[in-house]
C-alpha cells in the first residue's frame, strides 16, 4: 500500500513527550503497511485483526496496546492509504460522526 502523510505520525509523537512512546510502534506499523497488498477490507481484518473497518473506506489501527489510535481513507483499487488523524484513545472517543471525517 502506499501510505500518504508519514509526516503526521512523526508529527504526533514529537508534539509531546507523553506521545514518543509511539515513535516506535508507529514506524513498525507504517513500514508493516507500506508492504501489504490489501485489496478488500476483509484481507486488511484477516492481517491485522485489531484493525476496524467503518463504513466510507475508513479503518481505525489501534497502537500501543490500544492507547493510539490512526484513522486512515482506504482507497483498495490504487492501493492507496490516506492518513486523516493520529489520536490517543481519550481524543478519538471524542468524536462523535468518526465515518465522515
Amino acid at each position: 500500500m502506499r501510505v500518504i502523510a508519514k509526516s503526521m505520525l512523526r508529527k504526533f509523537w514529537e508534539s509531546s513527550p507523553k506521545h514518543r512512546d509511539a515513535k516506535k510502534q508507529m514506524t513498525e506499523w507504517y513500514n508493516y503497511c507500506a508492504t501489504a497488498k490489501w485489496n478488500t477490507p476483509h484481507k486488511l481484518k484477516a492481517d491485522l485483526r485489531n484493525a476496524s473497518i467503518l463504513k466510507n473506506n475508513r479503518v481505525v489501527f489501534n497502537l500501543c496496546g490500544n492507547k493510539y489510535r490512526i484513522v486512515v481513507l482506504m482507497d483498495y483499487v490504487r492501493h492507496g492509504m490516506l492518513i486523516r488523524f493520529v489520536w490517543t484513545h481519550k481524543e478519538y472517543d471524542e468524536i462523535e460522526d468518526i465515518e465522515h471525517i
